[in-house]
């Protein structure tokens, strides 16, 4: 049973299915059906000039929390915008990192610019956007920066999960082509799945320690822990 509650967890949400909100739903179900009379009541008793004109039921948030604080995503994010703030670099750029929080964080005090492979539609000025294949071994970049980052994205490149092409190579020319955006003496700020050597598709690669350290960094990079 407890292979299968895991299947299930893991294979339908992708589909749109998702068993967990399903069944909170369901147990909201009745105190939805109660508190919509509930108002209805009300708002008739004191001529409320708000009236009820469609439902749009959202059942399962009396059961969430206000929000996620405790994530590595959530705190990675501060801490490298923490940093950026303090080097205070000429230049910042992004690769393919949150929009919606380092990449907001960042642009709160600073211009930055963005490279992702899928579109962005914003209008924030701070946020200048850029779509490009970062694993194309053609990329030719605009200048270089001294400050870059890429958090959470090189171990998506070629797995095709963001209508990229499927290359099991692809990481490799993702690394080349953030080396060629440095200039020399840039800091870049990286993070990446850690763990046993493996691809779970099509989620991610998770890279182990010592790959990362002798073959990717060590050659070009002088390593500093956060």
């Amino acid at each position: 049973m407890g292979r299968v509650t895991l299947a299930l967890r893991r294979y339908l949400p992708p589909l749109g299915v998702d068993p967990a909100r399903a069944y909170l739903s369901l147990k909201g179900l009745p105190t939805y059906v109660r508190n919509y009379r509930r108002l209805r009541a009300q708002l008739a008793r004191t001529h409320s000039p708000f009236p009820i004109t469609d439902v749009w039921p959202q059942i399962a948030d009396r059961y969430d929390t206000s929000g996620v604080a405790i994530s590595h995503y959530f705190h990675q994010d501060l801490l490298v915008a923490r940093l950026i703030h303090e080097a205070n670099p000429r230049h910042h750029v992004d690769v393919g990192s949150r929009v919606d929080g380092f990449v907001a964080h960042v642009a709160v005090f600073r211009p930055i610019e963005v490279f992702d492979i899928r579109p962005l539609t914003s209008t924030t000025p701070n946020i200048h956007f850029r779509q490009a294949d970062m694993s194309n071994a053609a990329f030719s970049p605009p200048s270089t920066t001294d400050s870059l980052s890429c958090l959470h994205t090189i171990e998506h490149f070629g797995l095709g999960r963001y209508g990229d092409p499927v290359d099991a190579d692809a990481y490799l020319r993702g690394w080349e082509n953030l080396y060629k955006l440095l200039e020399p003496g840039g800091t870049l700020y990286f993070s990446t799945p850690i763990g046993p050597q493996r691809i779970e598709f099509d989620a991610h690669r998770v890279f182990a320690v010592p790959f990362l350290r002798d073959h990717l960094m060590r050659p070009r990079y002088e390593v500093r822990r956060c």
